[in-house]
């Protein structure tokens, strides 16, 4: 049973109170009986603007659905437009204007480069991604399937030469493309030094050389005359070559290269939202925890890996020298941002006068912010902003209205904890339909503060399906990438941004690369997002943040954006082309095909969620394909069912069918996980199987087909039955 503290009107957490009191606290300069009365007087003066918000959703959403069954057979795109105009669902355009962020770190303003996800829950996932700022190109070839395993080049227990000198090929390429030497290949090289200031390549030949453009070089750990490594600039991203001509692999190459560090996880959005499994006070005590852990520099976890016991920790800064003398570090850490909650979800951490919980959201905007004021008052080991800011993602907001509640509740807080106005910054997650169509307006409401629009096609295709539930039968799946209101959404994104000032001020974000393991193919795709002028997109792994790094090398993502400003397209009527098909005519393979898929991945991703707690992993597709998934996909999946049981493509019996014949595919392919529990033991029983279905047979009359509610109330029940047998 949760104990609570009661504080004026509201009751608070036991734990949640002695967390904020004993460990947060201390060093902010803020006393605790001050903050507690400022925090009670905070969320009351926002809860009924919050709720009011949550009103409006649900009353468009309704006017939709009634126009919809209203227009059947009749559709016209003028008059929805129109219609959508009247209801205020699309909002008067706004003058032009130019975001006015100040003190922003160069990673959110002037670097272009890979941006990781990791949930806050998990220390030693949060810990491997802030450190992710630097990674191994060697390691990261060698262990994914950019390397052919071919011609005796496989991946084996023990450390295979053969796959070794591709790797090492492979890497000298990416150097000759990012940092070339003058008439010469890397390959080339039998020793790099230092001559006059410069970098100077010896080569096989007997001949010398030097960088194709010297100024890359720009800095050397060691002596001058026996480096250890050489620190080269391009793109405003940096590659170090390591030399050690005594290491296993140094010894092995001509010029002692043992290693190429690649700057890869230049930022890194740290989650308490969709890839996390808080569901109650003892949850966001953890997430919490973890996040003063990453602000004051001592967060730590032990493990055991190879037969091992190993403690990780931040990494240090990386000093160098340059070539003048003078001695400078970079961050050993991607710049750390902290996505908090939207504005749907209520939390029990809180309790007001009335018996009902605060909304999430609200709490965590003060509790991460105070938190992140030991960073700017400099109380830890290291500093992740040097300009002084606190970076807030804020997703789920649906429309300008939302986003300006969003500004001003953020001004209070600042106020609340003595932080200078706009100290913090805001993300806006663009992944909502309404918010799409009314990008710039959202972007005016916090041009002061804002740092960050990013397209998030897995909610957005949620959202587009929920929205026009009534419209008709969605197309399948797979097709949606293809569909002219995706392609729009995402241009518009871009648009949105270099008309708003974005360029070399803050970043323009694209989606997630969702296959961990098929990096070749990742390679070959993702370098779209710089070409369409994101200069940063999301990835799933510190390795993946590494190789997509050298696209960053390969684009120049100034001139991209610079040749797509002033661009003219309007893009509002395409995101109207409803994904819907007018005449169905799939066949019963292809219909099943898509319930199989759906299902399938549903029940993989809830028996996680709901039964250990896990809110993101790699899980296998029905092909035994690992993917990605957070609450994200699953919204997809989910509402796409629904969409189609609605429409009766399928029938109750059929979903019912599928749901239980897929989930004993699930269980097969957890076989081996000891702490997993079968749903097909007894679907009546297994709270994950009642929860899949509950998405989908519920989908339809959930909030913007949000997942969170039934997953948050599953998982609560799940850690009742846990509790209630000890």
């Amino acid at each position: 049973m949760e104990k609570f503290v009661t504080l004026n009107n509201y009751q608070v957490s036991q734990e949640l109170y002695e967390f904020v009191n004993q460990d947060v606290l201390p060093g902010t300069g803020l006393k605790s009986d001050q903050f507690w009365k400022d925090f009670e007087y905070t969320i009351r003066s926002f809860v009924p603007e919050n709720e009011q918000l949550l009103t409006q959703r649900k009353k468009l959403q309704e006017q939709i659905d009634t126009w919809h069954k209203a227009s059947k057979g009749s559709f016209n795109i003028n008059q929805y437009k129109t219609f959508l105009e009247d209801i205020g669902y699309i909002e008067s355009q706004t003058e032009d204007f130019t975001i006015n962020t100040k003190n922003i770190d160069e990673e959110m303003a002037l670097q272009a480069g890979p941006q990781l996800v990791v949930p806050l829950t998990n220390a030693r996932y949060a810990l491997n991604a802030a450190n992710a700022r630097w990674g191994s190109l060697y390691d990261a070839l060698y262990g994914t399937n950019i390397i052919s395993e071919e011609d005796g080049a496989d991946i084996q227990n023990q450390y295979n030469p053969v796959r070794g000198d591709k790797v090492i090929a492979t890497a000298k390429d990416y150097l000759d493309r990012a940092v070339p030497l003058k008439d010469a290949s890397h390959k080339d090289v039998d020793a790099y030094t230092i001559v006059n200031g410069q970098l100077s390549a010896a080569l096989s030949n007997g001949e010398t050389t030097g960088l194709n453009d010297p100024s890359q070089f720009i800095g050397f750990q060691g002596d001058a005359d026996n480096a250890t490594a050489f620190l080269l600039k391009n793109n405003h991203l940096h590659l170090e070559i390591q030399i050690d001509y005594d290491d296993p692999i140094g010894k092995t190459d001509k010029a002692g290269v043992k290693d190429i560090l690649v700057e890869s996880a230049i930022t890194t959005i740290i989650d308490c939202e969709d890839s996390v499994t808080a569901v109650d006070a003892e949850d966001k005590v953890q997430v919490y925890r973890n996040w003063l852990g990453l602000m004051k520099g001592d967060l730590s976890e032990t493990f055991t890996k190879d037969g091992k016991t190993v403690t990780r920790t931040l990494n240090p800064d990386r000093t160098y020298q340059d070539p003048h003398g003078s001695h400078f570090s970079l961050s050993g850490r991607s710049l750390m941002l902290i996505r908090n909650v939207g504005h749907l979800m209520t939390t029990d951490a809180v309790i007001d006068e009335n018996g009902k919980e605060i909304p999430e959201g609200l709490l965590d905007g003060i509790m991460t912010s105070l938190i992140a004021k030991h960073d700017l008052l400099q109380n830890g080991t290291y500093q992740n902003s040097s300009e002084g800011s606190i970076y807030i993602v804020k997703p789920k907001m649906h429309g300008s209205k939302e986003v300006a509640f969003t500004n001003e509740f953020f001004s209070k807080v600042e106020d609340m904890l003595d932080l200078d106005r706009h100290t913090l910054k805001v993300g806006v997650m663009d992944e909502e339909r309404r918010t799409s169509l009314n990008l710039e307006n959202c972007i005016r409401e916090v041009k002061d503060r804002v740092v960050f629009i990013n397209t998030g096609f897995l909610d957005r295709t949620g959202d587009e399906i929920h929205t026009s539930m009534e419209a008709g039968p969605m197309i399948r799946k797979k097709d949606m990438k293809s569909s002219q209101w995706l392609d729009s959404y995402e241009k518009s994104n871009v648009k949105a941004g270099l008309d708003s000032g974005f360029q070399n001020r803050a970043q323009i974000g694209k989606g997630m690369w969702a296959m961990p393991d098929l990096m070749k193919e990742m390679m070959e795709q993702k370098i779209g997002h710089l070409k369409a002028g994101a200069n940063t997109a999301w990835v799933p792994s510190p390795t993946a943040a590494t190789l997509h790094a050298l696209h960053y090398h390969q684009v120049d993502i100034g001139g991209v954006q610079e040749q797509l400003k002033g661009e003219t397209d309007h893009y509002v009527d395409k995101m109207l082309q409803i994904p819907i098909v007018e005449n169905p005519a799939w066949s019963n393979e292809d219909i099943q095909q898509e319930l199989d898929n759906n299902a399938q991945g549903i029940l993989g991703y809830v028996v996680r969620w709901v039964e250990q707690g896990v809110g993101s992993s790699k899980v296998p597709d029905i092909n035994d394909v690992a993917l990605m998934e957070d609450r994200a996909t699953l919204r997809i999946s989910s509402q796409h069912m629904a969409n189609w049981l609605h429409h009766g493509i399928c029938s109750k019996d059929q979903v019912e069918e599928t749901l239980k014949r897929m989930a004993k595919v699930v269980d097969k392919q957890n076989e081996g996980d000891p702490n997993y529990r079968a749903m097909s033991d007894n679907y009546d029983q297994s709270v994950a199987f009642q929860a899949a279905r509950d998405l989908v047979f519920k989908g339809a009359e959930q909030p913007n087909g949000y997942t969170e509610p039934i997953l948050h109330r599953r998982r609560q029940e799940v850690k009742s039955l846990i509790a209630t047998k000890k």
